[in-house]
């Protein structure tokens, strides 16, 4: 019998690897589709598949209060943005590379939540968050050949993906998280369909609309697992396993593009997970330190 943690654990990399595949589903249709044609198309499966798991769950009503409504459409444009940003980095840098990148996420959302909504923040996981961001500039190296607006673009996703996750965080419980979900899958697709019609679509060949459809089912498959995994064991144990996807991004590198980072690289993504990894231990082992403390009755 596997325990929760352990089950927990293998969503959670499983989950990683289904975004990975995604990633690298979309990055083979680089210059055989245009772009909008194809966040249109996945994006369509995407949504009927969350918006028919919203319905089964009863998580799809309009009752939502103002302040949420905001953060639901604050969220939906950083969904947006994040897509557009993310793809056109993707199509044009290694897949190890914007991935290793994207691993900075937990320390940059935890520094934005300190910096604009006063989280508590102390001086070992300030440590933390300023060696991942060294480790992030080996990764992009500015100033170098290797640096480029692609790069600058994959920062960019990273940034709007802080403020889709600071919109989540700073939502009410009465907002379910599927609705969420299915709202931001429908506003990319609207956007990018719209969008889509200012440039000719490509014919589909029978490879492009495999990669599209398994794009698509990766998608969901990992939307789906992320949000099971939140429900089963420790999150102090489990979202450690999220860095797995830098392994997936380099092993779909090498194995499908041919592709394998600068020693730099490397170097810099170990930095970037190693700090994450400490940093998610550390809050852990606090969490569990205070559930320890004896409360004092008056």
């Amino acid at each position: 019998m596997l325990t929760d943690n352990t089950r927990g654990a293998l969503m959670m990399m499983a989950s990683m690897a289904a975004f990975t595949l995604n990633d690298a589903f979309m990055k083979l249709l680089a210059g055989e589709v245009p772009l909008y044609q194809i966040l249109f198309l996945r994006g369509v499966l995407t949504a009927v598949a969350t918006g028919l798991l919203a319905w089964r769950m009863g998580a799809i009503h309009l009752r939502v209060a103002g302040r949420d409504r905001w953060l639901v459409v604050l969220r939906m444009g950083a969904e947006i943005g994040a897509a557009y940003f993310f793809l056109n980095a993707l199509f044009k840098m290694p897949l190890a590379n914007v991935t290793a990148i994207l691993q900075s996420l937990p320390l940059i959302v935890t520094l934005a939540a300190a910096l604009f909504f006063a989280e508590p923040l102390g001086w070992r996981r300030m440590g933390a968050i300023l060696i991942g961001l060294v480790g992030v500039l080996l990764i992009v190296r500015p100033g170098t050949e290797g640096f480029n607006i692609y790069s600058i673009y994959a920062l960019i996703a990273v940034g709007c993906v802080t403020v889709r996750d600071l919109a989540t965080r700073r939502m009410s419980t009465a907002v379910p998280s599927m609705m969420v979900t299915f709202a931001s899958a429908l506003a990319v697709t609207v956007f990018f369909g719209g969008l889509s019609l200012f440039e000719d679509w490509a014919p589909l060949t029978p490879r492009a609309a495999g990669l599209i459809t398994g794009a698509g089912v990766m998608v969901i498959g990992g939307y789906v697992m992320s949000v099971m995994v939140m429900r089963v064991g420790e999150v102090s144990f489990i979202s450690p396993f999220r860095y797995t996807g830098m392994i997936w991004g380099l092993l779909l590198g090498w194995l499908v593009f041919g592709e394998w980072p600068v020693p730099l690289t490397l170097i810099g993504a170990a930095i970037v997970v190693g700090s994450g990894i400490w940093m998610l231990v550390r809050e852990g082992h606090l969490k569990r330190r205070a559930r320890k403390v004896p409360v004092q009755t008056l």
